[in-house]
C-alpha cells in the first residue's frame, strides 16, 4: 500500500529529537561523510565558525567562514566542535549521530560520551576544503527565511520531480 506522502512532490521532514536554539548552532548536518555546521563565534557576533568531524576516523575541521583556522583546534577538539555535536545529538538524536559517525558507545550514548570516545582515539586535523560548500549551503538556507511565507511554488524547487497518482 502506498502513503499519502509517496504520492507528494513533497519531502517528509523529520522533527527534531528534542527543540534546540539556534543561536549557538544555527546549522547542523549530518553529510558529505561528516557531520558538519556552522557555529557562532563566542567573542565576535559577526564571525562564525565552519565545523566537522569525518566518518570513521573522527578528523576535525575548524575555520572561520573567510577560511582562517580556529585557534582552539590545535591538536583536540575546539568548544566549536564540541558545540557542534552537542546540537547534532539534539537535532538527530545521539543514536543516529553515533551511528553516522561509525563512534562505538554505550547503549543510549549522549553527547558527552560521543565526545568521549572520539577524542580517545587522538584524531587528526583534517582537511578545510568541505568549509566553503557547507556555508553555501547555509547561507541558501538563510535566504529561504527572508522570503515572505507563500503557497506558491518557487521557481528554484521546480526541478523537484512531481508524481500524480493514476486516476
Amino acid at each position: 500500500m502506498v502513503s499519502v506522502w509517496e504520492k507528494s512532490s513533497t519531502a517528509r521532514v523529520v522533527a527534531p529529537a528534542r527543540p534546540r536554539k539556534l543561536a549557538k548552532v544555527p546549522f547542523v548536518e549530518l553529510a558529505d561523510g561528516r557531520l558538519q555546521g556552522v557555529v557562532s563565534s563566542g567573542s565576535d557576533i559577526g564571525r562564525v565558525y565552519v565545523s566537522s568531524i569525518s566518518a570513521g576516523t573522527y578528523a576535525f575541521a575548524c575555520s572561520t567562514n573567510n577560511n582562517r583556522p580556529c585557534g582552539g583546534a590545535r591538536g583536540t577538539f575546539c568548544n566549536h566542535l564540541r558545540a557542534l555535536v552537542t546540537e547534532a545529538v539534539l537535532q538527530y538524536g545521539a543514536e543516529r549521530v553515533a551511528r553516522y559517525l561509525k563512534v562505538e558507545t554505550a547503549p543510549e550514548p549522549d553527547a558527552a560520551a560521543l565526545l568521549g570516545t572520539m577524542t580517545r582515539t587522538r584524531p587528526a586535523q583534517g582537511d578545510t576544503s568541505a568549509a566553503a560548500p557547507v556555508f553555501s549551503r547555509f547561507l541558501r538556507h538563510l535566504a529561504y527565511l527572508e522570503l515572505p511565507p507563500t503557497t506558491a511554488p518557487l521557481p528554484e524547487m521546480q526541478w523537484f520531480p512531481t508524481t500524480r497518482a493514476a486516476a
